[in-house]
Formats: structure tokens, sequence, C-alpha cells
């Protein structure tokens, strides 16, 4: 039986530029790409037509269409990781398996459980750094801890990063070392059976003057200001070192938001606990949070009866996208204004979201809510009014998505903004016990 090696795409859907997959072809044996369609994951869906499913079906598509003029196959499979495996490891003879890096509790937890299993035919699972430009422990204080502050990790980054992370890995060079085999026909699961019904995906082509201008656009809802790259950058259809490299030397502000994200996938990797439902700062694990499930709902259905809140919430649930101005204003008006548990909001938007990633998310939700690194203080309570004075004053976005705005079905505030305000400010010092 000949000896191959496995290239596992998991949140790297693309051939080119892939480190995991350039270190897997320039191995001594033949590879076989795959990809699993996990039932850990997927089972826990609450929508079986989750769009996220249709994009990594596109997106394998895609992958699969490049490998077939090669002569190779991709092989995608559905069921419980380990499994999987050891089908694989009863139909091939694998020395290898070479996948990329993943930081989420769950992710570490399976490639235990591979590894474990590989031992048992002497193979062995190599993983690689490339959804982000620096990770782990490579931008550290000088005492060697981990930053917890945003703006002095920034500045630390900037000085560690070289053109050396932007290089990109030059995977095509390399094709001719894929396994050559006949087509393996992709599973439609049946969660494909809606694809077509929803409006295109963003794109994942970089818009050059979008970028020039995102600093001045990016805050306000009503115009296309933002790339909406997040769902690209989360599954891994493009490059995080190609969008680094072409948006540097056009906005630092945009640089800036790649920054948060490798801060808060370094904040997960040191401090795994917050992708466990943990407080980054334990004290306020104690707030007494409010149990009003109808509040809740009227939240998640955008019918507060505060226009920006409820705009944000319904482009939410219509798109699986929400402005990331909105992301602040809503978060902050659940946790404050309601008083309800910041992880409801996280697990709701981690059901809608396109882009959904458990780093940036977390990390958001508990900026929102005063608990997290670099957080916003307690009693930073954002007024939607001031915010959509600030955000939206034509309310044009708000007009797009609350049609009904100035008949009697609007509903009347859910709160008084005051009376939450000085609530929330109450509750919060008992907890944290501020006097």
């Amino acid at each position: 039986m000949q000896t191959i090696n496995i290239f596992w795409f998991r949140r790297d859907l693309r051939l080119l530029d892939n480190a995991g997959l350039y270190h897997a072809l320039k191995s001594e044996n033949p590879v076989i790409p795959i990809f699993i369609f996990d039932k850990n994951i997927l089972d826990k869906l609450e929508d079986k037509t989750d769009r996220r499913v249709e994009f990594i079906h596109a997106a394998l598509e895609e992958i699969q269409s490049d490998l077939l003029l090669i002569g190779s196959s991709l092989e995608v499979y559905y069921g419980m990781p380990v499994d999987v495996f050891k089908k694989l490891l009863a139909k091939y003879n694998i020395d290898k398996v070479f996948a990329n890096h993943d930081y989420e509790p769950y992710a570490l937890e399976r490639e235990l459980d591979i590894v474990k299993l590989l031992k048992t035919k002497e193979a062995s699972l190599l993983t690689f750094k490339d959804q982000v430009l620096l990770e782990k422990g490579e931008v550290m204080k000088d005492d060697g801890k981990p930053y917890t502050v945003f703006t002095p990790y920034s500045r630390k980054w900037k000085s560690s990063l070289s053109d050396y992370h932007l290089k990109t890995y030059p995977t095509k060079k390399y094709f001719k070392n894929f396994y050559k085999q006949p087509p393996q026909k992709i599973p439609s699961l049946i969660s494909m059976d809606f694809i077509g019904i929803n409006k295109p995906f963003p794109s994942k082509d970089l818009k050059e003057e979008l970028i020039k201008k995102y600093s001045d656009h990016r805050n306000f809802p009503a115009i296309e200001g933002t790339s909406k790259l997040g769902v690209h950058l989360r599954f891994g259809t493009i490059s995080i070192r190609k969008l680094a490299a072409q948006s540097k030397d056009l906005s630092d502000t945009y640089l800036n938001e790649l920054i948060w994200r490798d801060f808060y996938h370094m904040i997960l990797w040191n401090f795994p606990d917050v992708g466990k439902g943990k407080a980054f700062k334990p004290l306020y694990d104690t707030i007494k949070w409010r149990n009003d499930t109808g509040e809740f709902e009227s939240w998640c259905n955008g019918k507060t009866g505060y226009p920006i809140v409820d705009a944000g919430m319904r482009e939410l649930k219509a798109t699986g996208f929400m402005h990331n101005r909105v992301r602040m204003i809503v978060a902050s008006f659940l946790s404050k204004h309601l008083l309800l548990d910041w992880r409801l909001g996280e697990a709701y938007f981690a059901q809608k979201l396109l882009d959904f990633d458990l780093a940036a998310n977390n990390g958001g939700w508990q900026w929102a809510a005063g608990s997290g690194c670099d957080a916003a203080p307690y009693f930073r309570i954002f007024n939607p009014r001031l915010q959509t004075e600030k955000f939206d004053k034509q309310l044009k976005y708000i007009r797009h998505w609350v049609p009904e705005l100035d008949s009697f079905d609007y509903p009347i505030p859910i709160v008084d903004h005051e009376f939450a305000r000085k609530r929330c400010l109450e509750v919060y010092s008992e907890a944290l016990k501020i006097k």
C-alpha cells in the first residue's frame, strides 16, 4: 500500500497561500486533501438551513473544481472526526496529517483525540499558523506575559510584523504532489436543499477605494463602508497575509481591525476559559443578571422600541450580517439597558452571524458588557438616541430595516433610558464592590 499524507481543510478553505497545505505538498508523500462536516458541530445547529454550511459547501466545490483540473480530488466526509480518521487509516497507509492551527477549545480537544488515534498507527499530526498574522506568544510584554490591553499590544504587534509574516506560500508550485485519483462526490447534506434561495455571499475581492475611505465611513451603517470580508476570513477563503499586505498601506484604521482580530485570538489562546463561558474579569461573573425571556425575545426580533437597536437585530436576522458600530450598540443595550446576561447575546450572534468567530464574538461581547480585557468601563452605557444622531442622523439605515417607524405599529420603548442607566450602574456597582 502506497504511503500518503493527508491535508485536513478546516477554516482555511483555499488552495493558494495556505501554510499547512504548502508544508504538506512539500513533504515526501503524495497528498490527499480532505474535509469533514463535523457532526459534533452540525448536530448543534438549531437552523438546519444555516447559510454557513452553504458557504462551506460552495468553497469546497470551488476547491474541487481546481483539483479535478490536475487529476486529483477532495475527499469530503460527514461524521465524527475520530470515526472518519479510523476509516482513513484503514483505507490508506498514512504517515502524516497536516492542518493549520485552530485556537478554539473544541478544536483543541478534537485534535488531541486525533493525535492519540494517529499514534496507534505511528502517524502524526502537524499544524501551522495560517489564519492570523501573529499568534499565541509572538507578541508578548517584556516580562513574557500576554497583553490584556489592546493599545500597547498593537504597538508591539506593529513593531514585530515584518515582510516575512506577509510572505505568501507558493502552493501552486507543488500542485503536482497532490495524490492522483478519480473524482469524489461532495456529499449534498440536508442543509444544502436551500442553496440559491438567499442573496449571494459578499465578494472576497478587496475594494481599494473602500479601504482608503474606511476610516471616514466605517461607523455609518447606511454607507457601504466596511469590507464585509469577515465571512471569508472566518472560513479562510482568503489569505490573511494577502489581505494585510494589500491593505496596510491603504488604511491604518483597517489594519487595526486585523490587529484586533489577532488580539482576540491571542486572548483565547492564553486565557482559554473565556471560550468556555467565563468572564475575563471574574468579578463580573457575580453580576445579578435579570431573567426576562420576553425582553430577550423582543431584542432578538428587533422590537425593543429603540430604532437603531431594532434595525441592527433585523438586519442580522435577515442577512446574517450586522454593521460593526451597530453590533456594539445592540450588545451594550442587551447587557446594560436590559441587564440580561451577555452570554445570551453571544450565543444568539453565534447562531446568526455568517462571520461568527468565537474569539472575536466573545471579545466583542465581553467588551460591551465590561467584563473583558480592554473593555468598555462598567459606567459606559451607550445612549441609542445619541448613537443614532451621530451615525444615522438621516435615519436611512433605520428606515430601511424599520419601515413602520412612524406608525402606531412600532412598539414603545421596552425600557426608559435613564431608568435603565441608573439600574445598570447600581447593579454593576454592587457586584464590583464599587462605592
